[in-house]
């Protein structure tokens, strides 16, 4: 038994979410239920013989009873809890020899329940009764239920972008259809009832429009002005809308704000020496990847990306899986929170590895803080920055380039930086690409509210029938002209076949 607990330190320590006093007189079911909150949370030790005020009353007297407890860890808890014991000499409160019963219970990762199926967790010096959701978090965080398993409710294989699926398989060198690829992947694709279903991971994976049916399954990313999270003025606001896409959009579209956002700062002395960014592109990816794919799937929240003038903040809804802490993950110790959609978003996004990427970006010598915040219920990435660090002449966004968000005074309702035109950028170079990575001619045309969303849904590849359709439309050459002409004109479509623009394989995706 690891617990080293001596007689005076049982009587008088505080009852914690580690360590719980009990009378040899306990009935086995209030047992159970202090076992399964301990197995549940961090583990314990419990002390039987001992009275809630420190009074030692034995157990030498209780002996056939205190038989029944051992058996309760099996008869009682579902499934049985992992307990180690030892039995301490100790005198009574009569002055008698007798002894106090240690039960350490193990942390599981299993979820334990008792007879009645109800499930406990240690909070503070309670053992207390979760709910059907607490009960459905906890089966998430402990591996017990992969919320990426999840079939989404009437989704079905025509959501599925067959092309991307096409483009990843022969990653993979696998040879038959897309279609048979996701149907011999059950957790993919499965069929209950005769009917198909879709997976969550699939939909992020290899969604069309992944956000239709997981719309928390995105990403807030604003840059600041000034260094307090309720500032009024901003450089850069990424909405939902721009954030749509699969995870390999997603991520594309979080490292292009970071590197508009970011400075860029000379490596070496010489005034001509190539630039990076201030925080290595390497490191940013690693937490941008962990943040996607480790992200707690059933946390009705979005992932949230700060730039302040002194530090970046990633946030990413959910707490360390499986009991892991801060100090586990610097080490390198690695467990997936979901396991299927981690093992296959290696193919697709740039992730060096389980484990060793945050420790190779501590290697950069950042200064990053890493918090486990149970209270709120996410874990939080803080990168320093140096506000006095002097951007070199390539830096894409600087602070005279800023968004009219940065202007004093501005309308709040005003268009973010979709909408804006050149000129309202002061001594924006003509020859830079505004923020979206579009060269400022793009953006003379302002969008309707529709045609914004015919370019966000065209995060993947589209045709001009699925377009129109998109947009509610018929099928007639004016709404060709207004939905996806006029966009491929402006800059913010381009066809995939470029060649043959009348090509009826051809497709239109957002430049």
């Amino acid at each position: 038994m690891n617990c080293k607990l001596t007689i005076e330190q049982i009587c008088t320590i505080t009852e914690s979410p580690l360590f719980d006093r009990k009378s040899a007189r306990i009935d086995a079911k209030t047992l159970a239920i202090h076992l399964i909150a301990f197995a549940n949370a961090d583990g314990g030790v419990i002390a039987v013989g001992v009275e809630d005020d420190g009074t030692i009353t034995g157990i030498d007297a209780y002996q056939e009873h205190i038989n029944e407890l051992l058996r309760v860890p099996f008869d009682y808890c579902k499934p049985s809890v992992q307990i180690e014991t030892e039995l301490l000499a100790c005198t009574n409160k009569d002055g008698k020899p007798d002894h106090i019963l240690l039960i350490e219970v193990l942390q599981s990762n299993e979820l334990h329940a008792n007879q009645a199926d109800d499930v406990f967790f240690r909070v503070g010096d309670k053992s207390k009764k979760l709910n059907f959701d607490e009960r459905l978090h906890l089966m998430y965080a402990k591996g017990t239920r992969y919320f990426e398993d999840t079939p989404v409710p009437d989704a079905a294989m025509e959501d599925i972008d067959l092309d991307f699926v096409r483009e990843y398989t022969q990653k993979l060198g696998y040879r038959k259809s897309p279609e048979e690829y996701l149907r011999e992947n059950k957790e993919f694709i499965s069929t209950k009832g005769g009917k198909e279903e879709v997976s969550t991971a699939a939909m992020l994976l290899f969604g069309k429009y992944t956000q239709r049916w997981l719309p928390v399954m995105t990403a807030k990313c604003i840059s600041f002005v000034g260094n307090h999270i309720g500032g009024k003025q901003f450089r850069d606001k990424v909405n939902d809308a721009d954030m749509e896409g699969n995870l390999l959009h997603q991520f594309e579209t979080i490292m292009a704000f970071f590197t508009r956002n970011l400075k860029n700062v000379q490596v070496e002395k010489e005034f001509n020496s190539l630039g990076r960014l201030e925080i290595p592109y390497s490191s940013l990816v690693e937490f941008v990847v962990n943040a996607l794919v480790h992200r707690s799937l059933n946390w009705n929240a979005p992932i949230r990306i700060f730039i302040f003038d002194n530090r970046v903040e990633i946030h990413s809804p959910g707490i360390l899986p499986n009991g892991l802490q801060v100090e586990d993950i610097t080490n390198g110790t690695s467990m997936p929170r979901n396991n299927f959609l981690f093992s296959n978003a290696i193919y697709l996004l740039p992730y060096t590895g389980a484990g060793t990427g945050i420790q190779r970006a501590l290697e950069d010598g950042l200064q990053v803080e890493f918090k486990n915040d149970e209270r709120i219920h996410e874990f939080l990435i803080t990168i320093k920055r140096n506000p006095n660090l002097e951007a070199d002449s390539d830096t894409i966004l600087s602070r005279n380039e800023a968004t009219p968000d940065t202007i004093p005074g501005k309308n709040e309702t005003t268009p973010d930086t979709f909408d804006v035109t050149p000129d309202t950028r002061p001594g924006k170079n003509e020859a830079t690409p505004d923020t979206f990575g579009v060269t400022p001619d793009t953006r003379r045309m302002k969008l309707t509210p529709k045609q914004k969303d015919v370019v966000n849904y065209c995060n993947v590849p589209r045709s001009s029938r699925e377009i129109l359709e998109r947009a509610g439309v018929s099928y007639h050459s004016k709404n060709i002209q207004t939905y996806i002409t006029d966009l491929v004109e402006a800059g913010y479509l381009e066809r995939t076949i470029p060649e043959r623009p009348s090509d009826m394989n051809q497709k239109y995706r957002k430049k």
